[in-house]
């Protein structure tokens, strides 16, 4: 069901504290060619819509998030009503560090709740 790991360790987490989310539930449209065409379009990893926000996970090399980067600021100018967040992978990280979660095998592997994972034996 998702694209990579990242995005399913973040499903968890949201899980984990009961926030509903939706994965990948709306393509934004960026621009078309002449004849209507879609040439560019992004569509957000998650919505939450307890918070009315898109969240975009991506955890590649600094390097390769500048094109996402671009598509979500065409996003913010056409569509300045949508909130839309990016975690890059120190974001992400931190992100799971801040809540008790470790990543012991990588971005790749399952989360495990520090506390539960301590505790278990």
């Amino acid at each position: 069901m998702f694209a990579h790991d990242s995005e399913r360790q973040f499903a968890e987490l949201l899980d984990f504290y009961g926030i509903e989310w939706h994965y990948e539930p709306e393509t934004f449209v960026l621009s078309q060619n002449d004849c209507g065409e879609v040439t560019e379009a992004f569509t957000p990893d998650f919505y939450l819509p307890q918070f009315d926000r898109y969240v975009e996970v991506t955890t590649a090399r600094q390097k390769y998030i500048s094109r996402k980067n671009g598509k979500v600021r065409r996003l913010r100018e056409l569509y300045p009503e949508i909130d839309v967040v990016v975690l890059c992978q120190r974001d992400y990280r931190n992100l799971l560090s801040k809540y008790g979660f470790d990543d012991a095998s990588g971005i790749g592997g399952d989360l495990t709740h520090a506390g539960a994972a301590a505790g278990s034996g």
